[in-house]
């Protein structure tokens, strides 16, 4: 360690800029050299989507980012909290360990069956979802929820899951263990992996001893639920779609209580 304190600066920030934020941040603890090298611009500009223009628009987005002091600030800026981007329909973030992008489809960028019907579904302001307005289910027998993003706004070479974000209030119709709700995700045109979950988190799962129970949602550190839909690999090759659904369409029980806030997409 003492001849690699030896190189000079600029050596050591191109090294450290090859690892990991999380690394350039042990990094910094090992000397004042290694500090100063560990929080250069140069070494987080690399942590950093490498898109100036599309760097520009995100910042546009939020103003006070235009004020940041230095890259690692910008970074963790864009680490600690979405930034609403798309007029409202989706939001951005960087994963704070790995500084992979990360986004969330609004719900008024999804494909929703009879969504524009009163009588079925709502567009209703929560004060805690990070958009302006979530998808209120008001009564349907089956609902059908489809989501598409581009693989060329996710960084490459990584494992990205999908999950479905929402919340049960007052809801009814999702708690029959025998018909459990179906998500797939998968490449347009391509494979698509299928499964079944459980909505909500009280159901009693009916699983046969010895199977592997049905996954239901977890709750998130901002208090909605969370369920995965499932997992893809960009390989950052070619430009696909990936397609990600929720429907439940085998009961026509009357469902209702259900707040979609939108699909989340975020390194795995």
């Amino acid at each position: 360690m003492r001849q690699f304190e030896e190189l000079c600066e600029g050596c050591i920030a191109t090294v450290v800029s090859r690892t990991t934020p999380v690394d350039a941040c042990r990094l910094s603890l090992v000397s004042n050299t290694f500090r100063s090298a560990a929080e250069s611009d140069a070494v987080w500009n690399q942590f950093l989507p490498s898109d100036s223009q599309f760097m520009d628009s995100i910042i546009s987005n939020s103003p006070s980012l235009a004020n940041v002091p230095s890259k690692k600030s910008l970074y963790l800026a864009l680490s600690d909290r979405p930034i609403i981007i798309d007029n409202g329909l989706k939001s951005f973030q960087l994963d704070r360990k790995s500084g992979k992008i990360c986004y969330m489809l609004a719900a008024r960028s999804l494909s929703i069956a009879w969504v524009d019907d009163e009588r079925y579904w709502k567009w209703i302001p929560m004060h805690n979802s990070r958009f302006s307005q979530v998808a209120k289910l008001h009564i349907v027998c089956w609902f059908d929820i489809h989501g598409m993003i581009s693989m060329r706004d996710l960084s490459p070479n990584t494992q990205y899951a999908a999950y479905l974000v929402f919340k049960l209030i007052n809801a009814s119709g999702f708690r029959n263990p025998d018909s459990p709700v179906e998500i797939s995700v998968g490449v347009e045109g391509g494979h698509r992996s299928t499964k079944t979950v459980y909505l909500d988190p009280n159901v009693e799962d009916r699983s046969h001893s010895g199977e592997v129970g049905l996954r239901q949602p977890s709750v998130r550190n901002d208090g909605w639920l969370e369920i995965e839909i499932g997992e893809f690999f960009n390989s950052g090759l070619e430009d696909e779609e990936v397609q990600m659904n929720v429907k439940e369409t085998n009961d026509y029980t009357s469902k209702m209580g259900l707040f979609v806030e939108g699909i989340e997409v975020r390194p795995k």
